[in-house]
Formats: structure tokens, C-alpha cells, sequence
């Protein structure tokens, strides 16, 4: 289940589809309404003027057209936008796009008002038709209603449509997406569900349960298998973590009997509950893959150094955001070493990256592409010294030497090309 609604999050096809279904009840609701009005002796309603079967048929053939005519031009900006932000800042960024619900709901509102049209039209006749003339003008006005709202959402896209596609948005969302995985990641020693702590592997018998097909592992259901390992009294270890490629018969997690509990492994059944806690799909996601979540901030840095771009003001800007969650980041937290039960007791055990891993990602991206650029250099070390302000002697320790480098930079320039 959670696969799937990861699927349907980055879907352009879900919310269309949704609305597109409500138009049709709607439409069909509305043509009843005017029909009992109709029945009733009423031949109009309110403030709503007369029409015609013709002057009916035109209002709605307009809007429906119209807005089939407006949901192409709008899904073809949407696919020229795609493919510039895929050269330019690159290919794993579409996903942020694919997820946008914006997107999702213009193109959902003009291709639900084409078919709110069409159903309507459908039930406007005349007396040459069948012998009884009749309008539908509570439906008939309201897509004339949905026709001037539809209007603003085209205006509201074409802004949100040009607004997304500056490299400072692009940025933002994605230290978004950090600042997610970070705070699911790394935790604080006072949060009672998990330990940073280290954990010892506990002794006892392990089984494999494999992965039943191929691709990346995009997140892990933790409570779930908390909660299974409480009942059972078995400890999970994780093999696959997010963000980790695996193809069928990998192990994807072990369970462990401790000494002296009864019972000789899981059976099929528990193997197959254990499986669909792990969703694997196609492409990473930043859900729960902290180091992809940082990849796609360092890639944005990197393709602004490209010769082709020759854009190092994208890469300072991408270095400042990302001292914004990682900073708080190493200076008190720590990765997540155990999911533990209501107990105190270490159930599920995750290898997950340590905060020395994703700060030295970051400045690798920097030492290799960047030191042509003394501004990106300087940037560099500001979020270097960041880190070192108010944090542990053995974290400063560890970002001595990076700094020593960046210094020598500084006091050194290279020259420009």
C-alpha cells in the first residue's frame, strides 16, 4: 500500500482522474436538478436567465473545447519544462515536477470541465429531437461557472509554471526534501521510540527473507515491523537500507530468534508480511533516502560548475541551503541505531549513513568540481565553520583537515578561466 501511494503522489493521471469522475456526477446531479425543477412548473431559477437549446449547446461546445484546447497547450508546457529542467539542473529532479500537485491539479481541472461539458451536452435537446424541449440551465450556467474559474487556474499555472522553474524554487524544494529525511534519520538521545546509541547484534539463529524482485529499496514500514517483532520476540536486521539496489534473492533483512526463545525460524506467511514492509520501486526517492536527498542538492551545485553552465553562484546558493538541516544536524544529532518496543528493548537495527558520511559528501562534490571557483571555495569553508561552531571536539576533529584544504584555497586562488 505505501508503494502505491508513493506511485500515485508522483502520478499525473490520479487527481485527473479523480475530479474527472466527480464532473461526471456532478454534471449528472445538476441535469436531474433542472429537470425536477422543470417538472415542477419552474421554467427558471433564481438570477439564472433562459436559454435555448442552441444558445445551450453553443455555451457548453465552447467551454469544452476550449478547455480540451487549454489542457494540451498546458500539458505540453508542463513536458517542455520537464525536459529543461532535466538537461539543465538534471534527470532525477523530473520526480519533483511528476510530484508537484499543482501540476497535477490544473491539468486535472481543465480536463474535468471538458468532460463536465460534454456530459451535459449530451442532455440538452430539442423539440425536433424528441418532441420535448429541454435545458439544463442550473448545469449549463455552472459551466459557465467552472469556465471563468478555469480562467484563474490557467493564469495561477502559468505563474506557478515560471516561478518553479528558477533554479532558487528547484533549490528550495529539494533542501525540502533533506530537511524530511534528515528529521527521519537523525534523532535526538530523548526521543523514547529509538536509541543513537550503539546496539549489539544480539546472539542467536538468523534467517534471510529475500527480495521477491529487483529495484531500490524506497523506504521501510519501522512500526510495522516493530510492532511484528514485539509479538514474535524477534530482533530485524536490516540488510537493505533505503536508497540500496537489490535484485531478486537478495537479502533485504534477517530476523533473529535470540538464545533460549522458543521457535525455529519464520514461515512463509511471516516471510511474506516482513517483504511488503520493504517497497522497492524503480528510482530512489528522498522519502527516506537521506543520501539521495543530499545527491540531488550537490548534483544541482555540480552541474552549475559544468563548463557548458559556468554558473558557481548555484553552487554557493546550494551549499548555504544545505548548511540549513545539516548544521542542527551535526551539531546534536545522530543517526538512529535502533527501533525500539514500548519496553526499551532494540527490535529493528538500521545501518544508516552517519552525519560524517553526508558532510564529507558534500564537500567532495566541492574539492573536485569546485576549487576553479574561489567564491564556491569561500562558500565552502563558511559552511565548514558552521559546522565546527558549538559542536563535539570529535566531529570538529573530524573537519580539520577539510578546513586546512580550504584555507590553503583561499590564500591561494586559482586563477580564473
Amino acid at each position: 500500500m505505501h508503494s502505491v501511494s508513493l506511485r500515485i503522489k508522483e502520478s499525473f493521471w490520479f487527481l485527473p482522474a479523480v475530479l474527472g469522475i466527480a464532473a461526471v456526477v456532478i454534471a449528472q446531479l445538476l441535469v436531474s436538478l433542472d429537470q425536477v425543477v422543470l417538472d415542477a412548473g419552474g421554467t427558471r431559477v433564481g438570477f439564472l436567465d433562459a436559454l435555448s437549446a442552441s444558445g445551450g449547446r453553443s455555451i457548453l461546445t465552447t467551454i469544452g473545447t476550449s478547455m480540451l484546447t487549454v489542457a494540451g497547450t498546458s500539458f505540453s508546457i508542463t513536458i517542455s519544462v520537464l525536459a529543461t529542467t532535466s538537461s539543465t539542473y538534471g534527470p532525477r529532479l523530473v520526480r519533483n515536477f511528476m510530484a508537484d500537485r499543482s501540476n497535477q491539479f490544473v491539468l486535472a481541472a481543465f480536463t474535468s470541465t471538458f468532460l463536465y461539458s460534454i456530459v451535459v451536452l449530451r442532455s440538452v435537446h430539442t423539440d425536433v429531437d424528441d418532441g420535448s424541449a429541454f435545458v439544463p440551465v442550473i448545469a449549463v450556467h455552472f459551466a459557465v461557472l467552472l469556465g471563468i474559474l478555469d480562467v484563474a487556474v490557467l493564469v495561477f499555472f502559468i505563474h506557478h509554471i515560471a516561478a518553479s522553474v528558477q533554479i532558487t524554487s528547484l533549490q528550495t524544494q529539494v533542501q525540502r526534501d533533506l530537511s524530511n529525511a534528515i528529521e527521519h534519520v537523525y534523532r535526538s538521545a530523548d526521543d523514547s521510540s529509538i536509541t543513537v546509541q550503539a546496539v549489539a547484534v544480539p546472539e542467536g539463529r538468523w534467517f534471510e527473507v529475500t527480495a521477491a524482485t529487483d529495484g531500490y529499496v524506497q523506504s521501510v514500514r519501522w512500526e510495522r515491523l516493530v510492532a511484528w517483532t514485539t509479538q514474535q520476540n524477534r530482533v530485524i536486521d536490516i540488510e537493505a537500507m533505503p536508497g540500496q539496489h537489490v535484485i531478486a534473492g537478495d537479502p533485504v533483512l534477517r530476523v533473529c530468534a535470540p538464545a533460549g526463545t522458543a521457535g525455529e525460524g519464520i514461515g512463509d506467511d511471516a516471510a511474506e508480511y516482513l517483504r511488503a514492509s520493504v517497497t522497492l520501486g524503480t528510482a530512489r526517492t528522498p522519502f527516506q533516502d537521506v543520501g539521495f536527498a543530499l545527491q540531488q542538492l550537490v548534483e544541482i551545485a555540480v552541474r552549475g560548475l559544468a563548463s557548458g553552465t559556468n554558473d558557481p553562484y548555484t553552487a554557493v546558493s546550494a551549499l548555504d541551503l544545505a548548511a540549513t538541516p545539516m548544521v542542527p544536524m551535526w551539531r546534536d544529532r545522530s543517526a538512529i541505531t535502533a527501533y525500539l518496543d514500548a519496553g526499551g528493548n532494540a527490535r529493528v537495527i538500521p545501518h544508516w549513513p552517519t552525519p560524517e558520511l553526508l558532510v564529507d559528501t558534500v564537500f567532495e562534490g566541492v574539492s573536485t568540481y569546485g576549487t576553479d571557483h574561489p567564491i564556491v571555495v569561500a562558500a565552502a569553508l563558511r559552511f565548514a565553520e558552521r559546522l565546527t561552531h558549538r559542536t563535539s571536539v570529535q566531529r570538529r576533529s573530524h573537519l580539520e583537515q577539510t578546513i586546512r584544504a580550504l584555507h590553503r584555497l583561499t590564500k591561494n586562488p586559482p586563477t580564473l578561466s
